[in-house]
């Protein structure tokens, strides 16, 4: 077992599996414990003549879309984060910018004049955007369902330890389960947005410089050994 305070990952897989595998390989002593499930839902690609580019705020979008997306592939692609935009070009779909922070801040780069029609390819459930000016029309193509707390859910966040927030939504649900107990528990977001969504009395809150893994587990590494001498 590796030294420090364990890793709590709670994101749905594959992201977690993926996650785990790169706290491992930090030495960090990490636990999968997935409270969400990320599925495709059916839906219909509209004709890409009606937009002027794609935005993608999970590689989610791009795993679980299906054939539909090919309809989409001549729209240039905004993501979010380095893992959507390699999502996105392994696709076969033209990244022309990655965003290094959240997806608002995608948007606010994205010039009505030059993307004054966005397609916003996301899951059922999402955060509002400020399209800025712009027509930013959101468009499902998979939904993240809550799954009950594995089994040593309550064993694992009853001592200190440390949690990752991959989403608002995320930070939100884990906020709801850990109650009073979070005034032991350090939680690493992935964007402001996200920790904001955390709300108060973490032993520590940390918000990742960029929208990425390797970002939030240098986090995350350095929290769980932060008593170290």
């Amino acid at each position: 077992m590796s030294g420090g305070l364990p890793l709590i990952v709670t994101r749905p897989e594959p992201g977690n599996s993926a996650t785990i595998a790169r706290a491992t390989a930090l030495g960090l002593d990490a636990y999968a414990m997935p409270l969400f499930a990320a599925q495709a839902i059916a839906w219909t690609a509209p004709p890409q003549a009606e937009f002027d580019a794609l935005l993608l705020t999970s590689a989610q979008a791009v795993r679980l879309a299906g054939p539909q997306l090919a309809r989409l592939a001549a729209l240039p692609v905004y993501a979010v984060g380095t893992a959507t935009a390699e999502a996105a070009q392994a696709a076969g779909l033209r990244v022309v910018k990655t965003g290094a922070a959240d997806a608002q801040s995608l948007v606010d780069a994205m010039t009505p004049e030059e993307n004054a029609r966005i397609l916003w390819l996301c899951g059922r459930d999402r955060s509002e955007l400020d399209p800025r000016g712009a027509a930013l029309e959101p468009l499902a193509c998979y939904a993240v369902d809550a799954l009950e707390p594995p089994r040593d859910w309550s064993k694992r966040i009853a001592t200190p330890a440390v949690l990752l927030a991959h989403s608002a939504r995320a930070a939100q649900r884990l906020a709801e389960l850990v109650g009073s107990l979070r005034s032991h528990l350090a939680l690493v977001a992935i964007s402001p947005a996200v920790a904001a969504a955390a709300g108060d009395g973490w032993a520590e809150l940390a918000t990742a410089a960029q929208p990425s893994d390797a970002s939030m587990l240098a986090l995350a590494h350095a929290l769980c050994h932060k008593g170290d001498k």
